[in-house]
């Protein structure tokens, strides 16, 4: 008899819940899908039905085939690098009491709010030709000249590093928060050493926080503009650069509409890729 009660309750409620996706819907469509659309649709256009044929003849020329081995390769290169870094941050959140926790989250959360141009241009200043970097081997005397750690992929990892970082430490931290710590307390009290311990228990259960960060962090990287704008050189142009030059200085928006086609089907494959490997509960602790 309750269940009989209880039963249309949960489903008037599950209803009003689904109604509520309309909107969301909608709003997708009109400001995300359409608009997006409309650009490939208006760059087809402006070639006279030869579409395709400038699709071609971009993705088999030199330099797209330059630009995108080198916005994969850095890309990939800033996700390792993050990985390296975010991982210890996140297991020592995970295990820190409560002012340690406070601290490090703060010094994550931080720059993780502030705009991407000023934390760039935080790093130009450090890492310039007289900068705070070039200053201090100077003076401890490893260098007799400043050396060049900017306008350059050097400069270009380093700034892209930095910027994605907290994403990594904030998914890794959700996924090392719901380790059972018994785990590994019954490991070492079974006799294995801290590292056998790590190897076989914690980082296999945290595996698919890193799945999820490094999925993430590269989905960033690969669509990544400001940070190497600023800070690479004439070698180091990215795809979503590339982009904004045929738009803006050539105004060759069916070559930016070819090069965005591109773009867009890396982040898809590898959001597919995400979706299909990444268990979002395990994630989020749930």
């Amino acid at each position: 008899m309750n269940d009989l009660v209880l039963r249309p309750q949960k489903d008037s409620i599950f209803l009003k819940n689904e109604n509520l996706i309309y909107p969301v819907l909608f709003f997708l469509l009109v400001f995300f899908i359409c608009p997006i659309i409309w650009f490939f649709i208006k760059a087809a256009l402006d070639y006279d039905g030869s579409f395709a044929v400038k699709l071609y003849q971009t993705f088999t020329s030199s330099v797209f085939i330059t630009v995108a081995w080198k916005t994969v390769w850095i890309s990939l290169l800033v996700t390792v690098l993050a990985l390296l870094g975010a991982y210890p941050i996140a297991y020592t959140l995970s295990r820190a009491s409560s002012v340690s926790f406070t601290l490090i989250i703060i010094s994550v959360i931080v720059p993780y709010f502030t705009s991407i141009i000023v934390r760039t241009y935080s790093w130009m200043i450090i890492l310039g030709t007289h900068g705070i970097v070039n200053r201090f081997l100077i003076s401890v005397g490893l260098i007799d000249k400043p050396i060049t750690l900017m306008y350059n992929m050097l400069g270009v990892v380093i700034g892209m590093t930095y910027v994605l970082l907290p994403y990594f430490v904030l998914t890794l931290y959700s996924s090392m928060k719901s380790i059972d710590h018994w785990l590994i307390q019954a490991g070492r009290s079974m006799g294995a050493s801290n590292f056998y311990v790590f190897r076989k228990i914690f980082l296999p259960l945290s595996m698919p926080g890193v799945i999820s960060g490094f999925l993430i962090v590269y989905i960033l990287a690969v669509g990544f503009f400001i940070t190497p704008a600023l800070m690479g050189g004439p070698k180091d142009v990215m795809m979503a650069m590339l982009i904004q030059r045929n738009i803006e200085i050539t105004m060759d928006w069916p070559l930016a509409s070819a090069l965005s086609l591109v773009l867009l089907a890396i982040t898809l494959i590898i959001y597919v890729v995400y979706c299909k490997y990444t268990d979002l509960d395990k994630m989020l602790g749930k």
